[in-house]
C-alpha cells in the first residue's frame, strides 16, 4: 500500500514562501538540501507527517507558469473563522469562507488562499471526511 509523503511545488522566492507557509499554516523547515542548480525545503510541523516541497530552481527569474492542470492543496483547522481571521490580520487576503451542502446536509466549510507564487491553498473545517 502507498503512503503519500509530500507534494512538490516550484516556488520562485525561497524565503517569501517559507515565511508565507510558516505564518499561514504553522509549517517549518524539516530539511533543506542545496545543490548547484536548485535547492529543496521540506515544510512541516506535527500535525502531520505529509510534507510540502518547495523547489527553488537557482536560474528561475520570472513566475512560474502553473498552467492549467494545477488545482489545490488543502489543510484542515480545528476552528475555520479563527484562521481565516489570522489570514486577514497577516494582510494575506483570504476568500470568503463558503459552505458547501448536498440535498441540506453540510459537506465542507472552507475558504481559499492563495500563496506568494500563487498557488490555491483550501482551507476546509474539520468535519466529515475532512478531519
Amino acid at each position: 500500500m502507498a503512503k503519500a509523503i509530500h507534494s512538490m511545488i516550484r516556488v520562485l522566492n525561497e524565503q517569501d514562501s517559507v515565511d508565507f507557509y510558516q505564518k499561514a499554516f504553522d509549517l517549518s523547515v524539516a530539511n533543506r538540501w542545496d545543490f548547484d542548480s536548485f535547492t529543496l525545503v521540506y515544510l512541516s510541523n506535527s500535525e502531520s507527517t505529509f510534507e510540502l516541497e518547495l523547489t527553488i530552481n537557482k536560474d528561475q527569474t520570472e513566475a512560474y507558469d502553473r498552467g492549467n492542470g494545477y488545482g489545490h492543496l488543502a489543510v484542515s483547522v480545528d476552528n475555520l473563522e479563527s484562521e481565516h481571521q489570522k489570514m486577514v490580520d497577516l494582510g494575506y487576503e483570504p476568500r470568503k469562507i463558503v459552505e458547501f451542502e448536498r440535498d441540506g446536509e453540510l459537506l465542507a466549510k472552507f475558504f481559499f488562499i492563495a500563496d506568494p507564487d500563487g498557488y490555491e491553498i483550501e482551507v476546509l473545517q474539520r468535519h466529515g471526511r475532512f478531519l
